[in-house]
């Protein structure tokens, strides 16, 4: 009689493992994550200010819009655990779903929480050139590091998430009485971004376009078409500005000319050396940077950004 009962329980046994196996594994960020309100609406978690490994990868921002038929999303974090925990903030506060999640732009400290997001049924929309990122090696190589850097939050079982739609024009939807509109502004920080308006709580999540209260991180940006896009930016009337990494602006006008500032003194400075042949070591010791110094992730990232301006300047002049 004993056999009748080896099958089932070796079937059982195996049918666990296999749930396990499959099921995504987020090791449980422990760092400090507050759902601040911000209007009516719109929730948002802070990252630190830092590199993309300090805080278990908690250095940017994600923002969450409440209203009676479900919640929209903006940016999911850099790692799934950090994806999980904010859910789990939302889930304090409300039981509506998750409809979707507009994402900023389609760097790895904005997009690697995307994965808990698409578990909970969120149709995802990306700016259109996030294709770019993602067909990349690139994508590829700093998802490898991630797992070395910020293991065990971002591990095997972490990967990137296609999204259901790229946006590549203005687009506006009702959800609960709030209207979202959706810009996308084409290359300016990364390979596409998009930013999103809350109405009628005046509430513009910039993504990063904005930094605000610290050094932008340049990447491959395009600064000339980036600051374009802050020069429209600065015409809207907003109650509130959620930057991509730092606190809320009650002053938004302040935070969009403090990054405006910062991208127009580098290539006011970079480009008069690259003009001139000045070679980039000596262009950037003899530049007066104390308006920026004390700013937090200037020493992490203002040489880099520096010479990324300087190249492209001289691309540009080139192709003058």
């Amino acid at each position: 009689m004993k056999r009748l009962f080896v099958l089932p329980a070796v079937l059982c046994i195996l049918y666990t493992a296999c749930v396990v196996r499959a099921a995504p594994v987020y090791p449980p960020a422990t760092v400090s994550m507050d759902l601040v309100k911000v209007s009516e609406h719109v929730y948002y978690v802070q990252g630190t200010p830092g590199v993309a490994t300090d805080n278990q990868g908690f250095i940017s921002n994600a923002g969450v819009i409440i209203t009676r038929e479900g919640v929209v999303v903006f940016d999911a974090l850099g790692t799934p655990s950090l994806g999980d925990l904010l859910l789990k903030k939302i889930r304090a506060i409300t039981d509506q779903p998750i409809v979707r999640v507009i994402t900023s732009h389609y760097h790895a400290d904005h997009i690697y929480g995307l994965q808990v997001f698409e578990k909970q049924g969120a149709e995802i929309w990306a700016p259109a050139g996030a294709e770019v990122y993602l067909t990349s090696e690139n994508a590829q190589e700093r998802l490898e590091e991630r797992r070395f850097s910020l293991e065990p939050w971002v591990n095997e079982t972490t990967r990137l998430v296609d999204p259901d739609r790229y946006l590549d024009k203005q687009e506006s939807f009702r959800l609960g009485g709030v209207r979202f509109t959706v810009t996308p502004v084409g290359a300016a920080h990364s390979d596409g971004d998009q930013t999103l308006y809350v109405e009628p709580d005046r509430v513009l999540f910039s993504g990063d376009i904005i930094f605000e209260g610290r050094v932008p991180f340049l990447g491959d940006a395009n600064s000339r078409h980036w600051l374009e896009v802050l020069e429209r930016m600065e015409s809207k009337p907003l109650a509130a500005l959620v930057p991509g990494h730092g606190a809320a602006a009650a002053d938004p006008d302040r935070a969009v000319t403090q990054t405006r500032r910062y991208l127009s003194f580098l290539r006011e400075k970079m480009g008069a050396s690259a003009a001139d042949l000045v070679p980039f070591e000596e262009a950037y010791e003899v530049v007066d940077w104390s308006d920026f110094r004390d700013l937090p992730a200037f020493a992490e990232a203002n040489r880099r950004n520096a010479y990324q301006v300087y190249l492209s300047m001289e691309a540009e002049e080139l192709s003058e």
